[in-house]
């Protein structure tokens, strides 16, 4: 009987630990490219967390911005596009072939902006997503706050 007991609750021990690491990295990795938040250096990494009604921008466990949903002004999202000429250059020296194959491929880079405005204050940020996040930031950014998210490469700029 205790051999029993042991192995239930090992069992339930080895189900519910992996479920706790889980639990306690919500949110979406992105980096950090630029913006309002003073706490937060160009290019560093931070996780993106979106809750039923704020958007919260966590780094090393500590909580940087706070925006509630309803400040939030306008969402972007844009692309932008670039050859792996260094890479490139680095496979020819092996390879000439694979090289040259290299130079045709390209990589994206995916953005997303996100400005708001509350009675005190005014901000706003551009984040760098992973290529199988951004469609999920997008959708649960569109989704708590009502606004729909605009393609950076259709707005016009006017000088």
């Amino acid at each position: 009987m205790k051999k029993i007991v042991a192995g239930f609750i090992s069992a339930a021990l080895c189900v519910l630990s992996p479920l706790s690491t889980f639990a306690s990295e919500s949110g979406y990795k992105v980096t950090y490219d630029g913006g309002s938040v003073s706490e937060v250096k160009t290019g560093a990494g931070v996780r993106l967390v979106i809750d039923a009604n704020q958007i919260r921008l966590v780094k090393d466990k500590s909580e940087v911005l706070v925006v509630p949903a309803s400040a939030v002004t306008d969402i972007s999202y844009g692309q932008d596009v670039h050859r792996r000429v260094g890479a490139a250059i680095g496979l020819a020296v092996v390879s000439f072939g694979i090289g040259g194959l290299m130079a045709l491929t390209k990589s994206k880079k995916h953005y997303i902006g996100l400005t708001w405005a509350t009675a005190d204050t005014k901000g706003g940020f551009a984040m760098q997503c992973d290529k199988d996040d951004y469609r999920g930031i997008l959708a649960g950014l569109e989704g708590i706050t009502g606004k729909k998210a605009v393609d950076s490469a259709t707005m016009t700029v006017k000088n």
